[in-house]
């Protein structure tokens, strides 16, 4: 299993263990020899989904060796083709994430005791460190998923650089392009003690959230934090402060957390981005973060697996950044 950096602890999807190894990326020998060594590790996965193991002591990964893969694999052509993305390597041993998808017989591997679950269903049960990983190879995979034809000429692209970029196939062209990272705001609006939380009709009976939205190009962080509060609640903002980030892989997002000093509280709902939004005390909100795991409370936060969680519960302690 693997561990965690203890500096990420408590917030999902952060503090991978692996050293991504940029500086290996480029050596085709390297690779090959990695792809193929006794203790080199697969996590393969079947339509976004991995493979866990679910026993009464709780959830984990299941990691393949090199030898399971290639054995495996009745179709060796589609085996070559499908993306295969370098993780990182942590006590000598190398770690990769496929795409499991054109492979004979993958669906196979479940059983009573190992499922395909949803990365978002999962990772609230995984070690902290292997849902960091678990991100990381989630949105690489959905990446080469998404982006098999060059965006400048539209000719079929390929992979390079063990996953991390991919090379236009149009010798006129040859086009070379990175995988995105879309930057959102989640910021906490606060005013005299009091916190502002919203809600879209999406959300679970009850729950509020703090408010978010994606950066611009050309805004600044300060910029996106206060436009998006003003478009969607209507409040004027001073100071804003970065608390944490977060990776969130859905597809690949960084969650960007901030408190928000608000100077003007006055709140007018634009209800096409929110059915609800209201100023809340801090008892409230102790009481709706008490109540962020279960179901039946009549007010209730986000549960941990957000940065809105985090961002509150921070709040709430009173730390000063």
């Amino acid at each position: 299993m693997l561990g965690i950096s203890p500096q990420f602890s408590g917030i999902t999807f952060s503090g991978s263990p692996l050293d991504r190894l940029g500086n290996h990326r480029r050596d085709a020998a390297w690779l090959a020899a990695r792809r193929q060594d006794a203790s080199t590790r697969y996590l393969l996965l079947h339509e976004l989904k991995p493979l866990v193991k679910l026993t009464e002591a709780g959830a984990a990964l299941v990691w393949f060796p090199a030898q399971f893969v290639t054995a495996g694999a009745q179709d060796t052509n589609a085996l070559a083709d499908a993306p295969c993305v370098l993780l990182g390597q942590v006590d000598g041993a190398t770690y990769f994430a496929l795409d499991a998808d054109g492979l004979e017989g993958i669906a196979g591997l479940a059983d009573e005791t190992h499922k395909f679950i949803d990365v978002r269903s999962i990772a609230p049960q995984l070690a902290p460190g292997e849902a960091a990983v678990l991100a990381q190879a989630r949105s690489m995979i959905d990446w080469h998923k998404r982006h098999g034809f060059c965006a400048q000429c539209g000719s079929r692209s390929a992979m390079e650089d063990a996953g991390y970029s991919r090379r236009c196939g149009n010798e006129a062209c040859k086009a070379q392009h990175f995988p995105r990272t879309d930057p959102v705001v989640i910021m906490l609006a606060v005013h005299d003690g009091n916190l502002l939380l919203g809600r879209q009709p999406q959300f679970m009976p009850g729950m509020y959230s703090a408010l978010a939205g994606f950066m611009e190009p050309g805004e600044s962080i300060e910029e996106a934090v206060r436009r998006e509060l003003h478009e969607e609640a209507g409040v004027r903002v001073g100071d804003v402060r970065y608390i944490a980030s977060q990776p969130w892989p859905f597809p690949s997002s960084l969650m960007i957390g901030c408190i928000a000093e608000v100077t003007d509280p006055t709140i007018a709902v634009d209800r096409h981005e929110l059915e609800d939004a209201r100023w809340f005390s801090r008892e409230q909100a102790e009481k709706m973060l008490a109540a962020s795991t279960g179901l039946n409370a009549p007010l209730r936060l986000p549960p941990p697996i957000g940065l809105a969680h985090h961002i509150v519960k921070h709040y709430l302690q009173g730390n000063p950044r």
